[in-house]
């Protein structure tokens, strides 16, 4: 049986035309405002933020123009100017001066992270949710998001010990929400554990699910200082690998996540898509460092429409299902937005 809707309906009148013309809908700015199916809110974007120990001034990321270290003071205003533009949160990450081979920094009351959660907390008030990256890559000087044993391999399971006091560490500075990025097997069930143990069975975890062994994470390695020679695809998943994504995240909610994410977000739409699909809690995307960078470099050639571009990678990412968004433009297109 035909659709209703279907030209079959009415057959084509050369002299009436289409008798369907989608048209209609597309005419005007107002009416094309008013049926669309996916909308931007300031709410849904969440700006990740670097701060680097020793620095007194921020310091310009080359790869990633406008993005910058910030330093704890300057740290203050850009979460006020995010509070104020109403976006949803803010993800923060530390710069050490000093690294070792465990990451002794990540656990350190004193560390860059655990400081910069207190400022942050303290500025943001009720306005935002202060997150923070909870992986040991910035603080080891290997730069591995976990430990390595003797033959240079990342041994899981100690990992899992060093995340386990990180996430202890975290939740003790303020952290409202734990975004647990280094991929090792059994890390939410392990941080939840450490959690409830110590009081902090109210604090939730983002669960970075579908995390790819991605060539887009490039910019970051410099906004971290990053130390990693070699590559991360022993835990980090392989980008040709879709169904894996959907394993990744069924073991994640089963251990007790109360977010779940997928990084990268551009190339990874459709892990994203099956995600949301079928996902229980809210799943989030991060647009990464790589994304950021092209659509900056593009745009600083006149290749592209900068502020369109940005509306529309971000507007595609919330389309495939994504709940919320990480994006480094977050406060600038929660003002576009406003």
């Amino acid at each position: 049986m035909s659709s209703p809707y279907s030209e079959e309906a009415r057959p084509l009148d050369p002299r009436r035309g289409p008798a369907n013309r989608p048209r209609r809908l597309r005419a005007t700015p107002a009416m094309r405002r008013l049926v669309a199916e996916t909308r931007l809110h300031p709410a849904d974007l969440i700006l990740p933020m670097f701060v680097r120990e020793g620095t007194t001034a921020p310091i310009p990321i080359s790869s990633m123009p406008g993005v910058v270290q910030h330093s704890t003071e300057s740290l203050k205003k850009a979460v006020t100017d995010a509070a104020a533009a109403g976006i949803g949160g803010i993800m923060l990450f530390g710069v050490p001066e000093h690294k070792d081979a465990t990451g002794s920094g990540a656990t350190d009351p004193e560390g860059i992270l655990n400081v910069a959660t207190r400022i942050a907390v303290a500025e943001a008030g009720d306005a935002l949710v202060v997150q923070t990256d909870l992986c040991l890559d910035e603080f080891t000087d290997h730069g591995h998001c976990g430990v390595l044993d003797e033959n240079g391999y990342v041994d899981n399971d100690a990992s899992l010990e060093r995340y386990r006091d990180m996430g202890v560490a975290q939740a003790e500075a303020g952290s409202q929400l734990l975004g647990l990025s280094g991929m090792m097997d059994g890390q939410v069930a392990a941080v939840r554990d450490a959690l409830d143990g110590a009081g902090f069975g109210n604090t939730p975890i983002l669960a970075y699910a579908a995390k790819y062994a991605s060539a887009f994470y490039g910019p970051f390695r410099e906004a971290v200082q990053s130390s990693l020679e070699g590559d991360r695809r022993t835990y980090q998943q392989d980008p040709a690998n879709r169904r894996e994504g959907m394993r990744e995240l069924d073991l994640d909610l089963a251990e007790g996540a109360d977010i779940v994410m997928v990084k990268p977000a551009m190339s990874y739409l459709d892990v994203l898509a099956d995600a949301a699909a079928t996902s229980p809690v809210p799943v989030w995307a991060y647009q990464v460092s790589g994304e950021y960078a092209m659509i900056e470099a593009a745009a600083a050639h006149g290749w592209i429409d900068r502020r369109r571009a940005i509306e529309e990678s971000v507007l595609g990412i919330r389309r495939a299902g994504a709940d919320a968004v990480l994006t480094y433009w977050a406060t600038e297109l929660a003002g576009w937005i406003r």
